[in-house]
């Protein structure tokens, strides 16, 4: 009996993801649990496992191509197998547009709503992608013959047809100083910036963000790393500023649990066990790899987890458990050169630590005008959770833990 392949949820957050790359051609054999494809999910590229087997009967989806999760994007059958009622009359492999892998829209989508008439008032039956190619050629449909399933004008009509057509012959010429494609590139939407951008328009409006800046002597915190150096050399480790930062905030929270807790509509959620996200940069956006149980891990522990994790999240290889489940987020934009901003919440974080750069300067102590190293931190609170005076206490604790590091450890 023929195997319907489904686009898999392979991260809790995933709503749609592409095909990376097909590790079996249509006629191979497959077996059960063997790799079928490497998927684009919002966080990373994980592979997608065969639920039967059998032969990989057809490709629905191809390289480069988007399917919404539950959608059926391979067929896995026996040889001479009935599968026309599982792929639809007259369906195709999904072509991706080598310049647009991942955005062109499938030539089999039912047409749009409202699709231009014809000269004799019927209807021009053409696919989406078929209609925005010849509105950029300058080519009116109905005056085209369609070869797809029931006459319908599809993608190769529209580029032969632009082949024939002698200059005069076209329409909708540009304006004077009117953009052409010339003039700018358009960037397919990855997944994981298709997930930022709806996760920001989740967080920052829905939730009520406040702010609270405070400003740190870090000439301790930048001794107690150089003495920790100096014992990890020997094994060929060092900790970073943020690592030491990173655990700070780890026993700022285990202190203050009303920081460390989430709003769930109508409760809030107090955890007890301390997750950490780190904020790190990869090439298609930012990602949230979370540190375990951070309180209860040394600074040497923190850093190692730190690199293996980043790695991991530039190479697309984390693991959804691996990037889900903070209950509070640092994100560091000191090495930048930034001094000082803001951070979005992460629901259903509610709160998140803005770091930047520890830079010299003058500033009155004991009467006297004296040079220091300072760090400004800023704290972005859910305030449906986290009271202006709660947000305060916690950064006095992590101010006071970073200006005596032995104070961490306590």
């Amino acid at each position: 009996m023929a195997t319907k392949v489904h686009m898999e949820a392979l991260s809790p957050t995933m709503e749609e993801g592409q095909v990376v790359k097909w590790h079996k051609a249509e006629g191979d054999s497959v077996s059960h649990g063997e790799v079928l494809a490497d998927i684009e999910t919002d966080k990373a590229t994980m592979e997608l496992v065969a639920r039967g087997k059998g032969i990989l009967r057809r490709i629905l989806t191809a390289e480069g191509q988007s399917a919404p999760v539950g959608e059926v994007i391979a067929v896995i059958g026996q040889e001479g197998e009935d599968i026309g009622a599982l792929v639809g009359a007259g369906a195709a492999p999904k072509q991706a547009a080598p310049e647009q892998a991942g955005e062109e829209p499938r030539e089999e989508e039912a047409e749009e709503a409202r699709p231009p008439a014809t000269a004799n008032g019927g209807r021009v039956k053409a696919s989406p992608l078929a209609r925005r190619l010849a509105a950029e050629a300058g080519l009116e449909l109905s005056r085209l013959q369609g070869s797809g399933p029931g006459g319908r004008i599809v993608k190769r009509d529209v580029e032969e047809a632009a082949e024939r057509a002698p200059a005069p012959a076209r329409v909708g010429v540009p304006a004077p100083g009117a953009p052409t494609e010339k003039d700018y590139e358009e960037i397919p939407l990855s997944q994981m910036r298709k997930t930022i951008a709806r996760r920001l328009a989740e967080s920052i409006g829905p939730v009520p963000h406040y702010f609270l800046t405070i400003d740190l002597d870090m000439d301790r915190a930048r001794q107690a790393r150089a003495r920790i150096n100096a014992l990890l050399d020997e094994r060929g480790e060092k900790i970073s500023m943020n690592d030491l930062i990173i655990r700070a905030v780890a026993g700022a929270l285990r202190q203050h649990p009303a920081v460390n807790s989430a709003w769930h509509g109508d409760r809030i959620r107090r955890w007890r066990r301390v997750h950490v996200g780190v904020a790190v940069a990869v090439e298609e956006g930012l990602i949230t790899p979370v540190i375990r149980d951070a309180d209860r891990k040394g600074v040497a522990e923190i850093a190692s987890e730190v690199r293996e994790l980043a790695g991991r999240a530039r190479a697309k290889k984390l693991k959804p458990e691996e990037y889900t489940g903070a209950t509070f987020s640092v994100s560091n934009l000191g090495m930048f050169g930034i001094h000082e901003f803001t951070a979005v919440i992460n629901p259903p974080e509610a709160g998140s630590l803005a770091v930047g750069q520890v830079e010299e300067h003058p500033v009155v102590m004991n009467g006297q005008v004296v040079v220091r190293p300072r760090m400004w931190a800023t704290m972005s609170c859910d305030h449906r959770v986290i009271d202006g005076a709660t947000g305060a206490r916690f950064l006095q604790t992590l101010k006071a833990m970073l200006e005596e590091p032995a104070a961490i450890l306590l």
